[in-house]
């Protein structure tokens, strides 16, 4: 059952079985409300039979008593149920969040930021919401109500029957509506996703929008997406209420047909006006609790699309291998690799190479011929389909993510910083490393030119992704973190893009240094970049075309020859 109510609510174990307690709790409390009913039938008992005389201490001992056991079992709800689902939130968005930092990077590639950002932030508080509210409620109403009914079908089947025929019906209509319910909150939440998203992008290009004069074309669309959310929404709640209105209105019914029952009965002389008084009190308290859980029950129907987004995350297969790294020396081997994103189309097919060790190994070739993929593999941002990629002979797929990146410094063409310090943003490169040691490496890296002009510093603060500094100083602070991090194996892609021609001969004078007895895979596609490559592998259509040092390549008069000349003609191409 534990594991049951695991995967049900997207729950860890103690939330499971702190949900298990409030089920225990709601129960109790709800017949703890019975208590008042059966204080009055007895006072009535006692009127009616004129027996009430010196039993009046007791029933105001038994009032006192009653109050104080709800007030008790209250308690035990409230901690049962808020308390513990406000925890077990927390743990929840941790536990999701550590998933994803140990998720292939390919799952990233497949998911929008809105995406998972919704799935974190309002899935997770949808689901507090239910958790605290709606499924303890419903299963305490179920549970204190099949204890009741067991015992006014004992007292008498007839009027039990009466009282109680209308539950199941009202249950019957809420639950058959789930397949309808669920297909409309799915629906409802892609609306909400893809508003979402709209959102996110529009704020992303702005600038881009803006210099085209397509703003107001890209925000028609924005807003039909946004009008689409609230339509969704109408259906979605009107879809629910149907059911839900149907389920209350039978419900109500109930206490008719208790009375009418009753009636026939003490007419006939079958049950007299206490058993009648007794069951109409019942009628009129039993359905309270199972009105409103039969609303929640529609809540919790709808809980189905949030919980398949969490679990998706949650059960995601990790990427796993050892820990303890048994590499010898540091040379990067693919070995027949085949790779593909999506399962079909192969991006890599049949790629063999190697990148020794104290060596520069470039990768050059048209665009998408995989070598920001094959880079990308090295260091097990996603795995193989078939083939293997060894470091120091040691099988890459078979070693923990986090201890193989250990082993490396990357620069990837894409920056991205953080909105804190440059010191801080430098610092990521290697936690624990002195204020010296970060400047060093900015030093080596070309910031101090930049740097020395701001206000504070080495402590100024750059912006949401940089957002204070050029492109070029952007990627400066990404390279001073490959110098502090200082790792034996450099992955650099266009690592000098974002350069002018003076800045990145100095950068790549500081390289020199940098890359001295270490692995070196660089993809780059200005030749002058990788003019001084002890190797270059030439990547087409995800095979290897060529492979030879540069003066090799440019004698054997092939692909990278042809690059080469090409790039030579543009760049002498003049306004």
């Amino acid at each position: 059952m534990i594991e049951k109510l695991e995967r049900a609510f997207a729950l860890s174990e103690k939330g499971a079985r702190d949900m298990i307690n409030g089920f225990a709790a709601c129960t109790v409390h709800n017949l703890t409300l019975f208590a008042p009913v059966s204080i009055l039938y007895f006072l009535i008992a006692d009127l009616l039979h004129g027996t009430l005389e010196g039993h009046g201490i007791w029933y105001a001992a038994f009032c006192i008593i009653s109050v104080l056991l709800m007030m008790l079992s209250y308690r035990w709800v409230y901690g049962a149920t808020y308390f513990s689902t406000y925890v077990e939130s927390g743990v929840r968005r941790v536990s999701i969040a550590e998933k994803l930092r140990k998720i292939p990077l390919s799952y990233f590639g497949k998911k929008d930021l809105a995406d998972i950002t919704s799935t974190i932030m309002s899935d997770a508080a949808t689901l507090e919401t239910g958790l605290s509210h709606w499924v303890p409620e419903l299963a305490g109403s179920m549970l204190s109500t099949a204890i009741a009914a067991v015992s006014m079908l004992f007292f008498d089947v007839r009027m039990g029957l009466a009282v109680l025929w209308p539950l199941p019906v009202a249950f019957l209509i809420v639950v058959l509506s789930g397949t309808v319910q669920s297909r409309l909150s799915r629906r409802s939440m892609d609306a909400k996703m893809k508003a979402a998203d709209g959102i996110q992008e529009y704020i992303e290009t702005i600038r881009d929008l803006k210099s085209c004069n397509a703003e107001h074309a890209y925000l028609a669309r924005l807003f039909r997406k946004i009008d689409d959310v609230e339509k969704r929404a109408i259906i979605s709640e009107a879809g629910t209420a149907v059911f839900v209105v149907s389920a209350s209105f039978i419900l109500k019914i109930g206490i008719g047909t208790a009375a009418l029952a009753g009636s026939v009965l003490l007419v006939s002389g079958e049950i007299d006006v206490l058993t009648f008084f007794l069951y109409l009190l019942i009628a009129s308290r039993i359905y309270d609790p199972l009105q409103s859980s039969l609303q929640n029950l529609a809540a919790i129907i709808s809980l189905r699309t949030n919980v398949g987004r969490m679990d998706e995350i949650l059960f995601h297969p990790l990427q796993e291998g050892s820990k303890i790294l048994t590499n010898k020396g540091y040379d990067i081997e693919f070995r027949d690799v085949h790779f593909s994103y999506d399962g079909k189309d192969e991006i890599l097919s049949g790629v063999s190479f190697i990148a020794k060790q104290g060596e520069v190994t470039a990768l050059v070739g048209p665009s998408g011929g995989g070598k920001t993929t094959a880079s990308r593999l090295a260091a097990r941002f996603w795995d193989i389909q078939s083939g293997q990629i060894t470091v120091g002979g040691m099988d890459i797929g078979k070693t923990d993510p986090e201890s193989l990146l250990s082993l490396y410094s990357i620069v990837f063409q894409d920056v991205v910083l953080f909105d804190n310090t440059i010191m801080e943003n430098i610092r990521i490169g290697r936690r624990g490393a002195s204020d010296e040691e970060v400047i060093e490496a900015g030093k080596m890296a070309q910031c101090l030119p930049f740097v020395e002009k701001l206000e504070n510093g080495w402590n100024t603060m750059i912006g949401e992704n940089g957002c204070e500094l050029s492109g070029g100083e952007r990627q400066r602070i990404s390279i001073a973190r490959a110098f502090l991090k200082d790792s034996p194996i450099i992955l650099l892609d266009e690592a000098t893009a974002s350069l002018d021609a003076e800045n990145e001969t100095e950068i790549q004078k500081a390289l020199s240094g940098l890359i001295r007895n270490k692995t070196v895979l660089v993809i780059a596609h200005r030749m002058r970049t990788v003019e001084n490559a002890d190797k270059i592998i030439v990547l087409s259509g995800g095979q290897v075309a060529e492979e030879g040092t540069p003066s090799e390549l440019m004698e054997s008069g092939g692909l990278f020859s042809r690059m080469a000349a090409l790039q030579k003609e543009s760049s002498m191409w003049r306004l």
